[in-house]
C-alpha cells in the first residue's frame, strides 16, 4: 500500500507549471473514435484516467503512440469492437463518454457502469435522455450500459439540470448525426468549450459552446490529420493557488487561463489573500491570517465544486465561522471528517458544512475519500504541525500529474512510500 508522508508546516514558495485539463482530456480522447484518420493531442496530463483511456482505445482497435510524456498520436481508422473492457471502464467516471463516441461511430456501445469518486448519487439519466432523443435505445443493468441505434438523427434536447457530462456526451454523439442538434440548458465549463474546439479542429461544426445553447450541425466525417493542445487545468491551478494561502506561502502559478479562475480569485481576495494576474499567470501570496467567507458551489462561471474541499482547508484555519453550501454533489463533505482528525472544527450536515476556524492543524493519518479531497488533504498536511500520512492515493493519481513532485519543488516535505 502506498501513502504520502508529509512533514509540516511549510510555507510554499516558487513557481509551478499547470498541466493539461483532466476534465477536457477524458472527453477528447474517446472523441477520437469519431475520426477517420490520425490526430495528435498535446498537453495531456500524465494521469491514470488518461492512461486507462488509451488502453481502452487500443482494445477497441485504435493505434495509440506516445510521443513524449504528454503527447499522443491516435489512429482510430480501424475500430473493430464496440464493447469496452468492463473491468477498466468501471474504474473511472468519465468512461461514459465512450457511449456517445461509439454510438456516433458504430451505432452500438457497451460500457461498464461508470466508477470514480463516491460523491453520492451520480445518475446519468440526462445522458440517456440525450441518446434516446437522437434515436438510440439504451439498456442499463448487470453492471453495464448498452446503447444501440440504426442511425443517430438530430434533435432538440433540453437538459433538466446543467450537466457537464451530459452536455459533452450528447455533443460527441451528435457530431456525425443527420441534421442540427440543439442542446438547451447546456453546461458552460471551459472543458465543454475545449471539447468543442477539438472536434471543430477535426472537421465538426459546433457552435455556441460556452453558452447555454449549443448547436451541432452534423457532418459526414471527421478526417483528423491535425494537432490539438488540451486547455490548462483550471482545477489544478486553483488547487495550487489555494495551497499558497493555506500554507502561508507565495506561489506563481504559470500556464493557466486567468479568465477561468475568476471565482477562486474573488474568494481568495475576500478572505484576505493577495492576487496579481495576467492572462497566463497568477501570483498568489499570504500576508496575514485569512478571515471567514461563505461559499456556494455552482456550475461555471460560479465557484467550482472541484475546488470546494481545497477552499475548505483555507476556511478551516481562517478566523471566524464560514459556511459552505454544496449544490452539485450530495457527499462532497466526506473530507471534513478527515480534517477534523487534524484538529479542524467542522460540522457538516447534508449539503452544508460550518467551519469554525482554528489557528493551526496538526498531522494525523487520513484517507483520501475522493480525488479533490485527496488534494485538500495534501494541502492540509503541508500546513499542519507534525507528520501527516495520506492513504488511498489511487484517487489522487486519477487527476493530478506528479502532484508530490510539484509540491516538493515548492518546498514541501512530501514523500511517497510503500508499506506492507
Amino acid at each position: 500500500m502506498e501513502k504520502l508522508v508529509i512533514s509540516g508546516p511549510t510555507p510554499l514558495k516558487g513557481e509551478v507549471e499547470i498541466s493539461g485539463a483532466k476534465n477536457a482530456a477524458v472527453a477528447i480522447i474517446p472523441a477520437t473514435i469519431l475520426i477517420n484518420g490520425v490526430c495528435t493531442i498535446e498537453n495531456l496530463p500524465h494521469i491514470s484516467d488518461v492512461k486507462l483511456y488509451c488502453e481502452i482505445l487500443e482494445h477497441l482497435g485504435a493505434k495509440v503512440k506516445w510521443i513524449g510524456k504528454n503527447t499522443v498520436e491516435i489512429d482510430s481508422r480501424n475500430i473493430h469492437s464496440t464493447t469496452a473492457p468492463l473491468d477498466i471502464t468501471r474504474k473511472f467516471r468519465a468512461s461514459y463518454y465512450l457511449i456517445g463516441a461509439l454510438l456516433g461511430r458504430c451505432g452500438r456501445a457497451e460500457v461498464g457502469s461508470p466508477g470514480g469518486c463516491n460523491l453520492g448519487p451520480r445518475p446519468i439519466d440526462q445522458h440517456i435522455k440525450g441518446f434516446e432523443a437522437l434515436g438510440a435505445k439504451v439498456k442499463v443493468g448487470g453492471g453495464s450500459i448498452t446503447a444501440t441505434c440504426d442511425k443517430l438523427k438530430a434533435n432538440s434536447i433540453y437538459l433538466d439540470i446543467v450537466s457537464v457530462g451530459a452536455t459533452m456526451n450528447i455533443m460527441i454523439a451528435s457530431v456525425l448525426a443527420e441534421g442540427t442538434t440543439t442542446i438547451d440548458n447546456a453546461a458552460k465549463e471551459p472543458h465543454v468549450v475545449d471539447l468543442a474546439n477539438f472536434l471543430n479542429t477535426m472537421g465538426a461544426d459546433i457552435r455556441g459552446a460556452g453558452t447555454d445553447i449549443i448547436r451541432i450541425n452534423g457532418v459526414k466525417e471527421l478526417k483528423g490529420n491535425a494537432t490539438y493542445s488540451v486547455v490548462p487545468d483550471q482545477i489544478e491551478a486553483g488547487t495550487f493557488m489555494l495551497s499558497a494561502i493555506a500554507s502561508k506561502g507565495d506561489i506563481l502559478v504559470k500556464n493557466c487561463i486567468t479568465k477561468h479562475l475568476e471565482p477562486v480569485i474573488a474568494k481568495i481576495l475576500e478572505i484576505g489573500g493577495n492576487v496579481e494576474a495576467d492572462e497566463e499567470n497568477v501570483h498568489v501570496w499570504w500576508s496575514k491570517r485569512t478571515t471567514k467567507a461563505n461559499i456556494k458551489t455552482l456550475p461555471y462561471p460560479g465557484f467550482p465544486t472541484d475546488l470546494q474541499p481545497q477552499m475548505g482547508v483555507c476556511l478551516a484555519i481562517s478566523s471566524g465561522t464560514s459556511i459552505i453550501n454544496e449544490s452539485i454533489w450530495n457527499s462532497r463533505f466526506q473530507y471534513t471528517e478527515e480534517l477534523n482528525k487534524m484538529g479542524a472544527k467542522i460540522t457538516s450536515s447534508g449539503q452544508q458544512a460550518v467551519f469554525d476556524g482554528v489557528e493551526f492543524l496538526y498531522g494525523a493519518p487520513v484517507y483520501a475519500t475522493d480525488l479533490r479531497a485527496g488534494a485538500a488533504l495534501i494541502m492540509a498536511g503541508i500546513a499542519a504541525n507534525g507528520t501527516t500520512e495520506i492513504y488511498n492515493l489511487n484517487h489522487i493519481d486519477r487527476g493530478y500529474e506528479n502532484i508530490e513532485e510539484k509540491f516538493r519543488k515548492l518546498g514541501a516535505k512530501i514523500e511517497r512510500v510503500t508499506e506492507d
